[in-house]
């Protein structure tokens, strides 16, 4: 493959991972625990970097897993402590943030680890860090890794789909029917940290929020059906990925920057022409129903 494929193809499946899980902190109205996850796992990262002195591997992941689920645990504590939830989120991931940013300065500073890298990643040189894999030969480190947590995502999301969706809609019946709602939500921080590591080197922090974000948003607006809203919403990451690679090469800029740019098309697109909750199909709809009473 060339250089620009390995460069898509790792968007797109940070596009795929991110799509899948938006969805549900879309329905779970948590889509901000997305960013404050994204911003804490530096955290996990930086003490992983510390303690054993590389800067990829299986321990980066183990760490933002750690410093996710520490994110999660804490919030819902100072929610329970009457601290509105938004409130807890500001809280704890600029608190939790800072401390990585500052560990990053006085015990990082020589590694290949730096508060730029950590918010807009460094996807223009995925292609030369490869791995040999058996009939895939060399392939990216960080393409492998992503294909990896997409096979992983999908498959939680397909085992416990059912749990997912009662869970996302009303905890309170969930729990009257035997599902362990509090490791429901733990597992699904879990996956929601292991897709923003992953993600993290190649696209950094800003695309990670915005691809599990924005794709999701979008598709919520074309279909009220949750099935639908998965495919789309990684269907929308993907294009996203693409358009704002071609973006990027257009006016040679930030190829990171111009994905995240690009959800946003996507979500002005959905919020405008979308047929059943778009701008245009509200605005005209009331119309069509005067026309035909007159």
């Amino acid at each position: 493959m060339t250089y620009t494929a390995w460069i898509i193809l790792t968007a797109a499946l940070v596009g795929l991972s991110c799509g899948l899980i938006g969805v549900f902190l879309i329905l779970r109205k948590t889509a901000m625990m997305a960013d404050a996850i994204s911003h804490t796992v530096l955290l996990g990262i930086v003490i992983a970097f510390i303690i054993t002195r590389e800067v990829s591997g299986m321990y980066m992941v183990i760490g933002g897993i750690l410093a996710g689920l520490l994110t999660a645990y804490l919030v819902q504590w100072l929610h329970s402590l009457e601290v509105q939830h938004d409130a807890s989120m500001g809280i704890v991931f600029t608190t939790l943030f800072a401390i990585g940013v500052i560990l990053i300065a006085t015990s990082a500073g020589n590694a290949h680890l730096d508060v730029q890298h950590a918010l807009m990643g460094e996807i223009t040189f995925i292609p030369f860090q490869t791995i040999s894999l058996p009939l895939l030969g060399d392939i990216p480190q960080a393409t492998a890794m992503l294909g990896i947590v997409f096979l992983v995502v999908l498959f939680f999301i397909i085992a416990f789909y059912k749990e997912w969706k009662i869970t996302s809609f009303d905890p309170a019946l969930a729990a009257s029917v035997g599902i362990p709602v509090l490791l429901m939500h733990y597992l699904f921080m879990s996956l929601v940290s292991v897709t923003t590591v992953a993600s993290f080197d190649a696209v950094g922090a800003i695309m990670v929020v915005a691809m599990l974000i924005t794709p999701a948003a979008s598709a919520y607006l074309w279909s009220d059906r949750v099935s639908v809203m998965l495919v789309l919403s990684s269907l929308f990451g993907v294009v996203s990925a693409v358009v704002g690679y071609l973006i990027a090469a257009w006016i040679d800029t930030s190829i990171s920057g111009s994905m995240a740019f690009a959800t946003g098309l996507v979500f002005l697109i959905s919020f405008l022409f979308s047929p059943t909750h778009g701008w245009i199909a509200k605005y005209v709809r009331p119309k069509q129903r005067g026309y035909v009473k007159e």
